[in-house]
Parts: C-alpha cells; sequence; structure tokens
C-alpha cells in the first residue's frame, strides 16, 4: 500500500500468518480441496463467477453473480453482494461500526420487514481503503439467521459472533472463529 499511517502498518505487521505457510496445526486438502491457510494477507479480493444467494425465511433477499470474493489467511471467504442486486428497503443502519486494518471502516446493517428484525446481520466498507475499492458499493451478510449459498451449495457460518465467513464443502480450515483460534 502506498504512505499508510504508522498505526496502520503496526497492525499490518502483526500477523505471523500471511498465507505462505501454513502452520502445524492446518488441515492438508485433498483434491479438491482448498485451505484458508493458502489465502493470502493482505486479502484478496476478486470476482465470483458462481451465483451467490441470500433468503431470509421463504423471502429472497439477494442474487447474484456479481458478488467479490475476499480471500484472507485462515478464514472462510466473506463475499460481498452489490448494493443493486440486494432487495430494496430491507436494510436498516445498525448502529456503532468496527475497523478493519485492510478494508478500512465497517458500518453494520439489520434486516427490517414490517415487524421481523435481524440485527446487525450485514455489514459494508462504504469508504474502503486503497486495495479493498470494489467493496464500496457493496454489503456481506452474516450466514447466521440466513440461508445463503454460492453455485447452489448451502453454507455454513463461520464460528464467533464477529466474523462473516461462508464455509463450503471445499474448504478445509481450521478457521479463525473457532475455540483456540484467539491467538491466530
Amino acid at each position: 500500500m502506498a504512505d499508510i499511517p504508522d498505526w496502520l502498518a503496526a497492525a499490518h505487521a502483526h500477523w505471523r500468518w500471511r498465507g505462505t505457510e501454513r502452520p502445524s496445526f492446518a488441515v492438508s486438502p485433498q483434491p479438491g480441496q482448498v485451505s484458508v491457510w493458502d489465502f493470502p494477507r493482505p486479502p484478496v479480493l476478486s470476482p465470483e463467477a458462481r451465483e451467490v444467494t441470500v433468503r431470509w425465511g421463504t423471502r429472497l433477499i439477494a442474487k447474484t453473480r456479481r458478488a467479490v470474493r475476499v480471500l484472507e489467511t485462515s478464514h472462510p471467504p466473506s463475499y460481498y453482494l452489490p448494493r443493486a442486486d440486494i432487495e430494496q428497503g430491507l436494510l436498516e443502519a445498525a448502529g456503532g461500526g468496527s475497523l478493519c486494518e485492510w478494508k478500512g471502516p465497517a458500518r453494520y446493517w439489520s434486516l427490517v420487514d414490517g415487524n421481523q428484525r435481524l440485527e446487525r446481520i450485514a455489514w459494508s466498507y462504504p469508504s474502503p481503503l486503497p486495495g479493498a475499492e470494489a467493496l464500496a458499493d457493496c454489503v456481506a451478510f452474516y450466514a447466521r439467521g440466513l440461508e445463503c449459498t454460492v453455485g447452489g451449495q448451502p453454507v455454513v457460518p463461520q464460528a464467533g459472533p464477529f466474523y462473516g465467513g461462508w464455509i463450503t464443502h471445499e474448504l478445509v480450515g481450521p478457521f479463525k472463529g473457532e475455540p483456540g483460534s484467539e491467538g491466530w
């Protein structure tokens, strides 16, 4: 990255695992599998050609073949969906925020439909850092409480209350967020 503040450079530097080597505790992938420990840090953003869907009960919230997939060491991918491919009028700004040292300041969203609510079920980076510009007009969803698919395949949510990756059958970990993963 170009000139970045010292605090951000320090945050970048503290990561030991950067996708260049797998730790001894990582699962070795079999043919057709992918290790999340081979994903890079800083994360890489890539277009996802497979269809990505998000359902809330019987309601289709989003459907796209234009998602941006974010791959980051030790995490299952997060999928960022263009706002234009998300049903309008259901996202309501939720309080608070967070900061990713790679993607920038995050904003959180709730799904609201009449009396139904899913609090802080999505997030976005409206002003992403350099290198993450593709996320500016996209929203990512936690898979908890939703039915999400990638290429027609159901996903399992990444463990932990903070992480939002989607686990598909081809991924092997262990994954950040699982018990014992606090130190990496």
